[in-house]
């Protein structure tokens, strides 16, 4: 699902529609698109005359036009906090994924709740099922899209998180949700461009 994920399922979400062009890599290796990137690297996202890239400054975009970026400044920094806590968390999930798969598998899995017991705890505290306010933010999206790649890897790694497993749950019953995770353009995408999961 790369980088877009959590995009994806935040514009299926908010009922959005949108249109997806996927590159493929000896397309991409000509350079003649990756010289037209900002910073060499996709995801592009437009919206109108807008293009951004870089993942999370999507998101970001995204959560300020729907509605999903806190009702107030307060609110807004939390979850700008929490957006970079799962990015964090990401980034550890793609290094094992992409540079130490065979030999970081095992370790990585062990020590995943003490990565998971952050998001448990502020979640937990927050007593709204999301991590911060009332209704889902950018932030969510993002951690559920993390989560569901964890799952995929370690099915019971939330087994000892009650609230990340709930969060899931309800993240996965949210009805356009669930449509999107079901259909075809969802479930053909792979989770990771090389194959491991």
């Amino acid at each position: 699902v790369g980088r877009c994920g959590a995009m994806r399922i935040m514009m299926a979400d908010q009922g959005q529609e949108w249109k997806e062009i996927l590159m493929d890599f000896s397309d991409w290796m000509k350079g003649d698109l990756k010289a037209s990137c900002v910073f060499g690297q996709l995801p592009k996202f437009e919206d109108g005359g807008l293009a951004l890239y870089q993942s999370n400054a999507i998101l970001r975009h995204l959560g300020r036009n729907h509605d999903a970026y806190g009702k107030d400044g307060k609110e807004a920094a939390l979850i700008d906090m929490m957006c970079d806590g799962v990015e964090d968390l990401r980034l550890k999930y793609v290094k094992m994924i992409y540079q130490e798969y065979d030999t970081g598998k095992d370790p990585y899995i062990k020590d995943l709740p003490n990565h998971l017991d952050k998001f448990e705890a502020v979640m937990a505290k927050n007593k709204t099922g999301f991590l911060v306010g009332d209704k889902p933010s950018f932030a969510d999206y993002s951690l559920f899209e993390v989560l569901l790649n964890h799952l995929v890897l370690c099915s019971s790694c939330l087994d000892t998180f009650p609230s990340l497993k709930s969060f899931v749950e309800k993240m996965s019953a949210r009805p356009k949700i669930k449509a999107f995770l079901g259909s075809d353009a969802y479930k053909k995408l792979p989770i990771n461009g090389n194959g491991k999961q």
